[in-house]
């Protein structure tokens, strides 16, 4: 039987400007790289920022229970002009993050 997942917790968060600014510039980065440059990335990366900033003031530093919020308040922005969704999205914010904690985010056997 496979093991569960345990909870990944990241750190209180410190500078929420900082942070905002690093996951906004990263997100559109990997936005802009994964398909085609649009204006869409820009604000996709704007309003992920906001929500995760958002949580994290909050208090939330559990990665998974930040992924469902991403994933449920992106639900609500207008994809029309971009590839992505908001699970592509959730998806790569916790793909970063990881990816700057140098946790391996590779699924194993």
């Amino acid at each position: 039987m496979a093991e569960p997942i345990p909870p990944i917790t990241l750190p209180p968060i410190t500078d929420p400007a900082i942070e905002g600014q690093w996951l906004e510039k990263s997100l559109q980065h990997w936005l802009d790289t994964e398909f085609l440059p649009e204006p869409a990335n820009k604000k996709i990366a704007n309003r992920a920022r906001e929500i995760y900033v958002r949580q994290r003031l909050e208090g939330e530093n559990d990665l998974g229970s930040l992924v469902i919020a991403i994933v449920t308040e992106m639900r609500s922005f207008n994809f029309k002009e971009s590839f992505y969704g908001e699970f592509a999205v959730a998806n790569a914010v916790s793909d970063l993050i990881l990816d700057s904690l140098g946790i391996d985010r590779c699924c194993g056997n």
